[in-house]
């Protein structure tokens, strides 16, 4: 599992792996209805059996509690609670442990199936039919529909500490909006939770703003603004000053992006930052080898005007 997961972290390929997992449901009848889900290999550390779990007192209603896995105590996510799922008398004794944006979270669902490779190309936009903010992604098998879930929206909705923070005042007063406002940044995530803190906190210190769903939409835009600008002679960074984007999305993932854009000759000195759960040392390294100007974790998002005035100003 592991040496694949790294492979494609780092060679632009546009694909993935995701393990299948089932949170099951009861219907109106007590008839049990099998739904798929499945989450990136890259986040997941292992798979265990639900092993001895210690309550936690006034915790949120989706947490089950603590387990010790070996010298480490992490907290167990119950999924089926945070997806609203009514999963009376069946039991979730399956954990996969995840660890992205420098957290280890258990994640308690009731069963696992294999691992697919893909590319994201198969993984499709959510339909307007599926009203849920938990979903980035949908993968259509032969015989069913797997839904890719937005782990840190999940998870951070849970946990003041693991939330986004905002930029403090100082750090977007740092330099004049005036400044900013003749840059554009686009922004690619599928996340509308994190692509909202991300655009929001730009806007608010005075940057423009575009936003992409995926990388195939943030490449169409940045074709675009090429084509624009080889029409009217205006320099390209009048139109667009900086790329940041996720690497996991529909379509196009961000490593993709960043591997099109750097074979452009024209668009040698477009920054792209790669903003990713997923940002390891060892990972930052191949990424940087890719072709990023540079990479953000959640935890760095305090940075991001910083972070983006380097870059532009």
């Amino acid at each position: 599992m592991e040496p694949n997961s790294k492979i494609l972290l780092e060679s632009g390929t546009n694909e993935l792996e995701i393990v299948e997992f089932r949170i099951d449901e009861m219907d109106a009848k007590g008839n049990v209805i099998p739904c798929y889900f499945g989450v990136n290999v890259a986040k997941v550390r292992e798979i265990i059996r639900l092993p001895e779990i210690r309550r936690v007192v006034n915790a949120n209603a989706s947490v089950s509690g603590m387990i010790k896995l070996r010298d480490q105590v992490i907290t167990l996510i119950d999924l089926s609670r945070a997806l609203n799922k009514n999963t009376e008398g069946i039991p979730a004794d399956r954990v996969i442990v995840l660890e992205f944006n420098r957290i280890v979270v258990g994640i308690q669902v009731h069963s696992v199936s294999r691992i697919y490779r893909i590319s994201w190309e198969n993984v499709e936009p959510p339909v307007k039919a599926i009203h849920d903010a938990n979903i980035t992604g949908v993968v259509k098998m032969e015989d069913r529909i797997i839904l890719i879930l937005d782990f840190e929206k999940i998870i951070g909705e849970l946990s003041s500490t693991m939330a986004l923070a905002a930029p403090g005042e100082d750090l977007m007063l740092a330099h004049s909006t005036a400044n900013r406002g003749a840059k554009t940044i686009l922004v690619a995530d599928d996340s509308a939770f994190i692509r909202r803190t991300m655009c929001g906190s730009l806007r608010e210190a005075g940057y423009r703003v575009v936003e992409a769903e995926n990388g195939e939409e943030a490449w169409e835009h940045v074709q675009a603004v090429r084509e624009k600008c080889k029409a009217s002679g205006e320099p390209f960074s009048n139109q667009l000053s900086l790329v940041i984007t996720d690497i996991e999305m529909p379509r196009m993932d961000g490593l993709h992006l960043t591997a099109l854009i750097r074979k452009e000759a024209d668009l040698e000195y477009l920054p792209v930052v790669i903003f990713s759960s997923l940002a390891s040392e060892d990972n930052k390294m191949k990424w940087r080898n890719l072709g990023a100007s540079d990479i953000l974790t959640k935890p760095d998002l305090p940075n991001l005007v910083q972070k983006a005035d380097t870059l532009v100003l």
